[in-house]
């Protein structure tokens, strides 16, 4: 299960690699990231949301793996 969501962290960062570089093309109607960013990131309730979300689904499907649930063995 893990190498599944690695490979899909793994998927997300190409596919997120080919729209930068799509956006950088100038032929997609595409924006720029940081035009993107600074619209989503305006507000700092966005902000607060966003980074709950990361530490949620890093605390679930990362750090849930090494934990033991066992205590004392």
């Amino acid at each position: 299960m893990r190498d599944l969501t690695v490979g899909g962290y793994l998927l997300c960062l190409l596919a997120a690699a080919v729209l930068v570089w799509q956006s950088h093309r100038g032929r997609a109607p595409l924006a720029p990231v940081g035009e993107v960013l600074d619209l989503v990131l305006a507000s700092r309730a966005a902000r607060v949301a966003l980074v709950g979300f990361w530490w949620w689904l890093g605390w679930h499907f990362l750090v849930g793996q090494t934990v033991d649930p066992v205590i004392g063995g």
